[in-house]
């Protein structure tokens, strides 16, 4: 099998350090949650410090440890394009690449992945309404300005309501990137069984595939047609401490819908706390895992070994999830 010191294993490198290594087109899908230039701001950004929930009120706009710049999304698009175009080289022909983003950063994270040869094929839309606004009052600064305290309070009236702009995030874009098919789409999947779309793959109260789905019950007619399970604490771990940890789900359902042959890898180039992985192994697929952080390399190798020790925990978490689903769904 190609690849096979990697196949089924998490990592702890530099993604750009070891795709070179995998041999090319011998990925089927890639799927990941790039850090969005979070660790490449700089030079001083480090786990305990980001993680750090005294730290989540200093910075609002983004995650903690970034904070905006307009050059950051030039320098996200140069290095993503080069994260890009190992990617494009690993993937077999008609191979998918799914890449969830930031909404103020899609579009640099777009153009570096059409740049390096991807046809970008459409975006799927993670829907939530359970997040916190993130714009911030002026007050603050009004306190330091060098008027008198009468002045202050005009201004303040003046701008009651008036914040930085940045509305409540109630969304998640994911790019679906696909490598160019060798020859007609027929012939690429009989050769490389990859590059057609599963569409006896449902979604919601058996709906025909999406380009949107959502984990929260929103409405009647968004659960009817959007719904996934949303993931349980069992289902993270409870040693899981990764701040952006991805629903099984969503990766399970973009594998189902992209991945077809029986030992088809599965490679996430930011792994993080293994979602990915445990998605891959979950459906009977092969994976990569690749990750800088030793911790979230740990916290993916356990979460694994969970499913080696206790394949019945992810069936009890399965159908806690259907359950959960079922009390959404339009009767």
């Amino acid at each position: 099998m190609k690849n096979s010191k990697f196949i089924n294993k998490i990592i702890c490198a530099d993604t750009l350090e070891l795709l070179p290594q995998l041999e090319a087109d011998s990925v089927d899908v890639v799927l990941t949650d790039p850090p969005y230039f979070l660790d490449k701001m700089d030079n001083n950004w480090n786990y305990e410090e980001v993680s750090n929930q005294n730290n989540q009120y200093t910075i609002k706009s983004l995650p903690a440890g970034m904070k905006f710049d307009k050059e950051q999304g030039k320098r996200f698009y140069a290095w993503y394009l080069d994260i890009s175009k190992e990617v494009f080289r690993v993937l077999k022909p008609g191979g998918f690449f799914f890449s969830f983003s930031s909404p103020r950063l899609y579009h640099r994270m777009a153009s570096a992945i059409d740049d390096a040869g991807f046809e970008i094929r459409d975006a799927f839309m993670w829907l939530y309404t359970q997040n916190q606004a993130k714009a911030m009052g002026v007050d603050h600064f009004i306190k330091k300005m060098d008027i008198d305290e009468t002045a202050k309070e005009k201004i303040r009236a003046k701008l009651n309501g008036w914040k930085t702009p940045q509305i409540k995030s109630c969304f998640e874009p994911i790019a679906m990137a696909q490598k160019p098919a060798n020859q007609t789409y027929l012939n690429n999947m009989i050769k490389h069984e990859v590059g057609l779309f599963n569409t006896n793959v449902r979604i919601g109260d058996n709906m025909y595939p999406a380009n949107v789905f959502t984990i929260e019950s929103i409405n009647e007619i968004i659960d009817k047609a959007f719904l996934l399970p949303k993931p349980t604490k069992k289902e993270k771990g409870g040693y899981n401490d990764h701040k952006t940890v991805k629903p099984l789900e969503i990766c399970e359902y973009l594998i189902k819908l992209s991945a077809f042959a029986k030992d088809a890898v599965i490679l996430d180039p930011f792994i993080g706390s293994g979602t990915t992985a445990v998605a891959a192994k979950k459906l009977g697929k092969n994976y990569i895992g690749i990750d800088t952080n030793e911790r979230y390399v740990k916290i993916s190798e356990k979460r694994l070994k969970e499913f080696d020790d206790n394949p019945d925990l992810f069936k009890e978490i399965e159908k806690e999830n259907k359950n959960l689903q079922m009390k959404f769904q339009v009767v």
